[in-house]
């Protein structure tokens, strides 16, 4: 099964860690810079609390997702056990779409605790209603996110430094998605660009659904955001294949 597959790559890929290494790096972290964001939005008077503690908690899911989906390929060829995967009878596409699952799943995880966290430190009152679609809106989150560091992954097979393009797109992601800066308040070609990128339309869905708009108010940002991780799960897809055979033609799959 592909979901079986993701699941034992997951754990192989993070065998080395310890559980006070993951709460560091993805629980406390995350929390630490909603703080940050918070306290400097209240210094400027640009946004409300909720305004930080939703934006920051949806892009809390990116670094566990957009690491772990490039990982997911990436590490492949840095450990020399691509051809392996290679060789595997089963379509390579659905091996690789496979592993996105688990890291869209840890990067829910991620995303639920530190708006949990940050709700509950700041005083934020979450509507007991909307918490059903912040779980939704959360899932979906990381879905778009773990398929565009597959997106990412995909091109380490071509690419010797792809964790430049790692650390560059989660600053993307953290300065063009409407997160910590209104979207209103960002030039056009950026709002233009954010709207290309993962949790751009699920903080917007989270905002709605903590102010208690309900579920219907925030299904088309939803939509929005279940479009851009399709579409890259898509891209994802192409660029394996296309790397694939050109990775083959040059001879080039296990260096690194």
């Amino acid at each position: 099964m592909i979901g079986t597959g993701g699941v034992i790559a997951y754990r192989a890929l993070f065998n080395w860690t310890s559980p006070p290494m993951f709460v560091g790096t993805l629980l406390v972290g995350p929390l630490f810079q909603l703080l940050f964001f918070a306290y400097l939005g209240r210094q400027l008077g640009v946004a409300d609390d909720r305004f930080y503690i939703v934006g920051n908690a949806v892009l809390a899911a990116t670094l566990s997702c957009v690491f772990g989906g490039t990982m997911a390929v990436a590490n492949e060829r840095r450990y020399g056990t691509l051809g392996h995967v290679l060789l595997a009878p089963r379509s390579r596409t659905a091996i690789f779409l496979g592993r996105a699952l688990p890291y869209a799943g840890n990067g829910a995880l991620v995303a639920a605790f530190t708006l949990a966290g940050g709700a509950l430190l700041l005083g934020l009152r979450l509507p007991v209603a909307a918490l059903p679609g912040l779980l939704l809106t959360l899932a979906i989150a990381g879905l778009s996110c773990a398929f565009f560091g597959l997106t990412l992954g995909a091109i380490g097979l071509r690419f010797r430094d792809v964790w430049l393009v790692s650390n560059l797109s989660v600053a993307w992601l953290l300065l063009l998605t409407g997160v910590n800066v209104p979207a209103e308040h960002l030039p056009a070609g950026m709002r233009i660009a954010g709207q290309l990128l993962p949790i751009t339309h699920a903080a917007e869905a989270a905002r709605r659904l903590t102010a208690g708009d309900g579920l219907a108010a925030a299904a088309p940002a939803l939509g929005a955001e279940f479009t851009v991780a399709i579409g890259y799960a898509l891209l994802a897809a192409v660029l394996l294949r296309f790397f694939e055979a050109e990775s083959r033609r040059r001879a080039s799959l296990d260096t690194f």
